[in-house]
């Protein structure tokens, strides 16, 4: 006698597939126009934070740099 072994997960996997299918098919689609101004504000945040990164940077290197030159000339101040 031969044992019929996997038949029930094939059928369990096509049923979790219809349940992600159907829940697909339920999510409004998003419209081209707002998907672009949706890219679009994103865009500008992600340059708004590099701007903000590189003044951060450059502020911190200048911030260094005076402590140094400060540090250098024995400007203790005590």
């Amino acid at each position: 006698m031969a044992m019929d072994l996997g038949g029930n997960q094939r059928d369990m996997d096509r049923a979790k597939a219809q349940k992600k299918a159907a829940a697909q098919a339920k999510k409004p689609k998003e419209s081209a126009t707002s998907l672009a101004k949706r890219k679009e504000a994103d865009t500008e945040s992600q340059a708004e934070g590099m701007d903000q990164l590189s003044h951060f940077l450059t502020c911190g290197k200048k911030d260094e740099e005076k402590a140094a030159a400060g540090a250098a000339s024995g400007g203790g101040g005590k």
